[in-house]
């Protein structure tokens, strides 16, 4: 098996991981939309991601290390959605 497919295979099984947490307990989808439109109010900046990630694992199942530097690719990528959707929902209104 090469690097990339390792690479590929480990984000699988953590995305895997983090989708069962989020099937388990639905209420870390509301807390974290919640927390994610508060934060982006004060824009969108790499201080806000990291305000999110930090509460996000304040506050609920999820743990999102503190220093993005350590963030894996599934934390990478729920924060990116979250803003997108938060992003998304202010183009709405």
């Amino acid at each position: 098996m090469s690097g990339s497919e390792i690479q590929k295979t480990r984000i699988i099984n953590e995305l895997r991981g983090f989708i069962r947490k989020l099937l388990q307990d639905p209420k870390i989808l509301e807390q974290s939309l919640a927390i994610a439109r508060e934060q982006l109010t004060e824009g969108n900046s790499s201080a806000a991601m990291a305000r999110i990630a930090n509460e996000i694992s304040d506050t609920t199942s999820v743990h999102i290390p503190e220093d993005p530097a350590e963030h894996s690719e599934a934390d990478k990528l729920f924060l990116e959605l979250l803003r997108e959707v938060v992003q998304e929902e202010q183009a709405l209104y």
